[in-house]
């Protein structure tokens, strides 16, 4: 019986060490969309650019490797950081976090685009990986997210707006916007909605 709990244990152990992987790998790729505005501060036109093409080709390897074809690397990350709600099909995620930068790019001028899309990357990208790793506090009003997580998307946007801006009254609510809508159950288009409330907020109130 001991023998029988110790490996229940084991298994939960494995488990959990394979879906950290899972995330910190998802994250490194949300943290990469980091790097846009500093592209785009040099050329707007170039990111735009490189974001789409970057989509379009992660789309063709996805579904390349749904039809049984496997494309290297992209195969690969694809198949350890999809979730188990991912497992054969599209993993959406790629796509919707492109799409959110380049929205962000084409809609709203800078400083505000840089907001969103750090937003995105940092916020976003901190919320699911602390709440994975650290989350306790699940209430039924987050629908399943942590306060762990939600504290840590809210001081990643506020610190990063604040430090852009200088304004604490716009990184108040451009956090708590971003807090909000990553509580939502959106799954993968929360890549999308929360940059773009983000930077409406930040607009809205500059």
């Amino acid at each position: 019986m001991q023998v029988k709990s110790a490996n229940v244990v084991l298994a939960q152990g494995f488990a959990s060490i394979v879906e950290i992987r899972s995330e910190l790998v998802r994250k490194a790729i949300h943290f990469l969309i980091a790097f846009t505005p500093l592209l785009a501060s040099y050329n707007r036109s170039l990111a735009l650019a490189c974001l789409a093409s970057g989509t379009l080709f992660y789309a063709l390897a996805e579904t390349a490797r749904l039809s049984g074809m496997r494309v290297p690397v992209i195969s690969t990350l694809t198949a350890v950081a999809a979730r188990d709600r991912d497992r054969g099909r599209f993993v959406l995620g790629p796509v919707t976090l492109g799409i959110g930068a380049m929205l962000s790019l084409l809609l709203y001028p800078d400083p505000a685009a840089t907001i969103a899309i750090y937003s995105l990357a940092f916020g976003d990208g901190l919320a699911s990986l602390v709440g994975k790793v650290f989350g306790r506090m699940r209430p039924a009003f987050l629908f399943g997210k942590s306060i762990e997580g939600s504290a840590a998307c809210f001081l990643a946007v506020f610190v990063t707006t604040a430090r852009i801006l200088g304004d604490v009254r716009i990184a108040f609510f451009a956090a708590l916007t971003a807090t909000l809508v990553e509580a939502l159950p959106l799954e993968d288009y929360d890549n999308v909605a929360l940059p773009m409330s983000v930077g409406l907020v930040v607009v809205i109130l500059s």
